[in-house]
């Protein structure tokens, strides 16, 4: 049970390499993939994790290496949050930046395929925010987090434009709200 079949520093350098390749990974798919979470998605990252289980603990099924490879984790998880928090280059790396999807009422039909978005996905957050047509509105971006914001073109008395979020939007069980 506390036996470790590897030696303690091994178990560290796997859970790094692993947590790499998967943030990599992960970062590659894209805002969409990472802002929504639909059941699918939830059953990949159940099996992804069972997948790479043998790669982090080396056949070693003991407490004590459970317990280096979750510290180990929860402690890069933490130095990850907390460079990216200190360091607008590594935020950007990691996190990527919003993209413009509609600006003064022009699409931008090259972000919104490289946000892998329909126009129907496009015009259901629009519909949310009250707008019929691409030229109502002034500004549309999809989020780091995967949601939309919407900002309509009109602005009535100087008053400053609300911003509309849509939910999530999902691959599979599309759904919008505020």
């Amino acid at each position: 049970m506390w036996n470790l079949s590897l030696p303690w520093w091994e178990f560290v350098i796997r859970a790094l390499l692993v947590y790499g390749f998967l943030l990599i990974l992960l970062r590659l798919t894209g805002k969409r993939q990472i802002g929504q979470m639909s059941p699918f998605d939830l059953v990949l990252l159940l099996v992804l994790s069972n997948a790479v289980q043998n790669s982090m603990n080396g056949g070693d099924n003991t407490v004590l290496g459970g317990m280096i490879l979750a510290t180990t984790l929860v402690l890069f998880n933490a130095i990850i949050g907390f460079v990216t928090y200190r360091s607008r280059s590594v935020q950007k790396f990691m996190e990527g930046e919003p993209e413009i999807l509609i600006f003064d009422g022009k699409l931008i039909k090259q972000n919104l395929e490289k946000e892998g978005l329909t126009m129907d996905e496009l015009e259901g957050a629009m519909r949310v925010a009250g707008c019929e047509k691409v030229k109502d509105v002034h500004l549309a971006t999809m989020e780091l987090n995967g949601q939309i914001s919407i900002v309509r073109e009109e602005n009535p008395k100087g008053v400053a434009p609300r911003v509309y979020r849509t939910a999530h939007l999902r691959r599979r069980g599309r759904r919008s709200g505020f």
